[in-house]
């Protein structure tokens, strides 16, 4: 079947292709095309073997580009074929009934065709501008659409894709969507695969994608991995925890931190990683160095995106994260993360800047991206003034500006905000549209928070995911 994240190949030629297309297998690609149009054919079959054993090997399909003669003697699963290549009967009778046959298609009336002519699948595009070909012909969404309206086959999106790109693809009709540079040029290419691949999550069934949460228990519910998880399961998504540390505390502040032994905190994640498997990795309070080393591995070793919420001080100034656990985080952690949502303190003490206007969380944010953050939300409940929230999404900046709520209770904001956004980026939701989602939701939650104790009282998780609910339902109407 083909579907999902659908990977072509580039023409660079050195030796980390087969690295490259591992890590990429690794982060969620579905469908691999190898694609080299000048190699002699002895030196393609070559390369293509090798590919064919990494999809064995991941489950995923393996396609040659243009050759019916490549793919079969590389036992590849099937062949993609341009207008101007052999015939869908010249390749079937060549790889056989089982053999995936692919069409490169520009019109509704060549997609039918193909379907006609015994195609598995089309391959509809160019969709956007691209520069892996000189002669584009741009067909944009709109072919896409009547296209996947034509035919019952799988219908490919190609060209000019990427993470920001995708989802429109996808909401277009788009079985898979197929990107070259997104992911093969990209430096980590896992974690660029697993991006995209977390789109086609929106067409699941509720509760919609895995996170797990590893983080310290907060007693009265308000924060930690208990405000992790209601938020995560109010928004429709499955979740899972890891503690970290017990802690006794309630509204007025902590009491005392018990954490938990750094080899039970791998064994935690590993239990949960090794069966259940996630989408997403969600960090709260990680408290020491050794429990954040066993962290950055377990995302290492899975290739997951990380929701990073560096949780340091308590609402009562009660410390979370010890000293050294600081330096461990930035250098072994940051390095693994998809997301950092530190708020205006944690910023500071991360990029060692000031962080008191907005012009310096920008500075601070593209600090904290040249140290390892792959995108970065700085949170500016700090700020005087009118609060905003800075978001840099690779090299765009995004501001999220919010009303301010003259309230006490704000006990376990930011773990709510930073699992809230994991849980919509597991729902498909691409990044700048989730932390936009996330940001009603815990406004929302702050707006209708309600007293209980009297410290700090927590926000009001239902009620803002019922908001959200109605919101999406009139959005239906």
């Amino acid at each position: 079947m083909i579907g999902g994240l659908y990977l072509i190949t580039d023409q660079n030629r050195d030796d980390r292709l087969s690295e490259r297309v591992a890590a990429a297998l690794k982060g969620g690609a579905r469908v691999v095309q190898y694609r080299d149009k000048d190699l002699p054919i002895e030196t393609k079959v070559a390369a293509a073997r090798d590919l064919a054993a990494l999809c064995r090997q991941a489950g995923a399909t393996f396609i040659v580009n243009d050759s019916p003669e490549v793919a079969h003697q590389s036992g590849a699963d099937g062949v993609h074929l341009g207008q101007n290549d052999a015939s869908v009967a010249e390749a079937r009778r060549l790889l056989g009934p089982a053999g995936v046959i692919g069409v490169s298609t520009r019109t509704v009336e060549q997609a039918l065709k193909a379907a006609s002519q015994g195609a598995d699948y089309v391959g509809v595009g160019s969709i956007y501008p691209t520069g892996s070909k000189q002669d584009t012909l741009l067909v944009g969404l709109e072919t896409l659409r009547k296209v996947r309206r034509a035919v019952t086959i799988p219908v490919v999106a190609i060209g000019g894709i990427d993470r920001d790109r995708a989802s429109e693809a996808i909401e277009a009709g788009a079985d898979a969507v197929a990107v070259i540079s997104a992911v093969m040029n990209d430096p980590g290419p896992a974690l660029a695969a697993r991006e995209i691949a977390l789109l086609f999550n929106r067409r699941g069934p509720w509760p919609r994608g895995k996170v797990l949460t590893v983080a310290g228990s907060d007693p009265g519910g308000g924060a930690g991995i208990q405000a992790d998880l209601k938020t995560i399961t109010l928004l429709g998504t499955y979740g899972m925890g890891a503690i970290t540390a017990l802690t006794a505390q309630n509204t007025r502040g902590v009491r005392g931190i018990h954490p938990v032994p750094n080899d039970f905190v791998a064994d935690q994640i590993e239990a949960v990683l090794d069966d259940l498997g996630a989408d997403i990795l969600k960090t709260g309070m990680l408290y020491s160095a050794g429990i954040v080393s066993v962290v950055a591995r377990a995302i290492a070793r899975h290739a997951l995106p990380a929701v990073v919420d560096p949780v340091m001080i308590a609402k009562g100034g009660a410390p979370l994260l010890q000293r050294e656990a600081v330096d461990a985080l930035r250098r072994e952690l940051l390095p693994h993360t998809y997301l950092l949502t530190p708020n205006l303190p944690e910023a500071e003490a991360l990029s060692g800047l000031p962080v008191e206007t907005e012009n310096e969380m920008e500075k601070a944010a593209r600090r904290l991206q040249k140290m390892g953050a792959r995108n970065v939300l700085l949170k500016g409940g700090h700020l005087q003034g009118k609060p905003v929230d800075l978001l840099l999404a690779g090299e765009s900046l995004h501001r999220f500006p919010s009303e301010r709520f003259d309230t006490p209770n704000t006990h376990g904001t930011g773990c709510a905000y930073s699992a809230a956004i994991a849980a919509f980026l597991v729902q498909g939701v691409p990044l700048v549209e989730a932390v936009g989602k996330a940001k009603i939701f815990i406004s929302e939650a702050i707006r209708t928070a309600f007293s209980m104790g009297s410290g700090h009282g927590p926000v009001n998780h239902w009620q803002a995911a019922q908001a959200l609910k109605l919101q999406a339902a009139s959005c239906k109407l």
